[in-house]
């Protein structure tokens, strides 16, 4: 059993030691982003070049299409450095939810600054950026049609009646229209923004005023400049996801896309780029076979997208294609009704099937208490007694133990020198006492798999991003800024380490007095939330098991 339970506390040693340095990497601190208010004032530039019609876009190919319609790619030209991408208006949208930024070269969705979410709780006025082509990064959102025709993609230059629109109260929507002619076709690239949706409606208009049919294709992706991160134990994912009609969800990390560029064909489903809590994704029409493809451009830009079936415009005729792009949190209520799947975005890795229990009664509870802090309490008090018939037969185990702890230190003196007859004659004396020696371990096992569980809930949801609870606990998903709660965590785990029996082996009881206080070194920097489960475990469990050795130790 003293063997047993020291490779327990050392296995979950090891897992508090790996979280640890996974959130000290996830957190670490980032530089402060330049809001789209700011970006618009600076005027038409991207990256702080100027506007130099001689650079060249992107090169982004396209996976070969069987159709003699159609072109086999967008642009061949050589790739240009993304931080020369041409700028030649900023189209500012304001909603109540976000500050967006439209280039009309390409009609590319450049700028997504998300209003309600703060990169830091007491800074609000700085938003958290999704969208984003200043300062070195790029990340946006790029589309248009593919013909051998006349036709608008994201290299062309539209224009647009106004460089500013805002969603005014009473507003439930609006449109902002850029348009684009050339040789009787006229296509107009329509965003249609909603009030409190982060879900946009990206419109292609094709009117046809040629003496010809017109054919092509639309096509939409998602582009970013990705560099590499530290190596982390167990980081959050950030990469590319692929939902269609065979697997729901699938995870590629961005070095794979080199290796493997997607191509595939599918009638549902949607792709999108996954960072932590947030997620940017492209939704098409369902119903309708689109391929899916990705490239990867000077080493670390990474594209995925999609394109879609043939449409076809005769002369005189006006046809429409929509495709929705989302660009906001990972609200997994939110994200289910956008698209089958969406929500498995907020990643729970391989213990999903703990972790969405408990993050459902949380938000439960969350709807009657209004406070994730007391949720955390309240949940961690139901989990408590599910698992209480277990732990029960545990805290038995070692309070019997505990109350013949003086016999079996006595057999260990007897047999000192010779290890198999003192084995022997503890496994003989267990079994007279009929005491279960790994029994103390259940409540140790139990409660691994759970703390893992809530430590990605913690981690991955957004609905816990920024939440307080009370006092000086303003953010629960961030350390205990004054470290009082790691502090109790560390009390009550040496109180209750006094009421289970101590090893008979004097190294072992050594290195068991020293756990609470290398416990606590590791959760002063883990998140409040985590700790305060943690604690409120620990105080029901010396409940529990004080109550358990004294109805033991009355028993003759």
């Amino acid at each position: 059993m003293d063997n047993m339970r020291m490779i327990l506390f050392a296995a979950l040693g090891f897992v508090v030691l790996s979280l640890w340095q996974a959130w000290q990497n996830d957190y670490a601190p980032t530089s402060v982003p330049v809001s789209f208010e700011q970006a618009a004032i600076a005027g038409n530039t991207t990256n702080g070049v100027a506007n130099n019609n001689s650079n060249k876009n992107l090169d982004i190919p396209m996976p070969v299409m069987t159709n003699d319609d159609l072109p086999v790619s967008v642009d061949t030209s050589p790739a240009a450095d993304s931080s020369k991408l041409q700028s030649v208006q900023r189209v500012l949208i304001e909603t109540d939810v976000f500050n967006a930024v439209i280039d009309t070269h390409g009609g590319d969705l450049r700028g997504s600054a998300l209003k309600q979410y703060p990169v830091e709780s007491d800074k609000p006025e700085i938003p958290v950026i999704l969208f984003n082509d200043l300062n070195g990064k790029f990340y946006a959102s790029q589309g248009g049609l593919l013909s051998k025709e006349p036709t608008a993609n994201h290299h062309s230059v539209y224009k647009t009646t106004a460089s500013e629109y805002r969603l005014v109260d009473g507003q439930d929507s609006m449109e902002v229209v850029l348009s684009w002619a050339e040789q009787g076709i006229e296509i107009d690239k329509v965003f249609t923004f909603r009030r409190g949706q982060y879900l946009i409606d990206v419109t292609y208009r094709i009117k046809n005023n040629s003496t010809k049919p017109w054919n092509g294709r639309m096509y939409e992706q998602l582009q970013q400049k990705h560099f590499a991160e530290s190596r982390k134990m167990l980081p959050t994912f950030t990469g590319a996801a692929i939902s269609n009609a065979d697997k729901r969800y699938e995870k590629i990390k961005f070095d794979d896309l080199a290796e493997e560029p997607v191509n595939q064909e599918t009638d549902s489903g949607w792709l999108a780029m996954i960072q932590h809590y947030f997620v940017s994704a492209i939704i098409p029409e369902s119903g309708k076979v689109h391929n899916y493809y990705s490239k990867v451009i000077n080493t670390n830009s990474y594209v995925v997208g999609l394109y879609g079936p043939q449409i076809s415009v005769a002369p005189g005729e006006t046809h429409e294609v929509t495709v929705q792009v989302y660009s906001g949190p990972k609200i997994q209520e939110a994200l289910e009704k956008i698209a089958p799947g969406l929500e498995l975005t907020v990643d729970y890795g391989i213990l999903w099937f703990i972790a969405k229990p408990i993050f459902w009664l949380l938000d439960l509870i969350h709807s009657l208490v209004g406070n994730w802090g007391w949720a955390i309490i309240l949940v961690t008090v139901v989990i408590k007694g599910i698992f209480y018939p277990l732990s029960a037969m545990g805290y038995k185990s070692m309070a019997r133990m505990r109350k013949v702890t003086p016999r079996l230190t006595a057999i260990r003196e007897r047999y000192s020198n010779d290890k198999a007859r003192m084995n022997q004659a503890m496994m003989d004396f267990y079994k007279e006492e009929k005491i279960n020696p790994l029994g103390g371990c259940f409540p140790i096992l139990v409660q691994i798999p759970v703390f893992l569980a809530l430590y990605w809930v913690l981690l991955e949801s957004v609905e816990m991003r920024q939440a307080p609870f009370m006092l000086w606990i303003q953010d629960l998903s961030i350390k205990d800024p004054i470290f009082i709660l790691p502090l109790i965590m560390g009390v009550s785990m040496f109180v209750q380490q006094k009421l289970n029996p101590p090893p008979p082996d004097p190294i072992q009881a050594k290195v068991m007095q020293f756990l609470p206080i290398v416990f606590t070194a590791f959760f002063a920097f883990f998140p409040a939330g985590l700790v305060l489960y943690w604690v409120t475990n620990n105080i029901l469990s010396i409940f529990q098991q004080w109550t358990i050795t004294k109805r033991i130790e009355a028993e003759k």
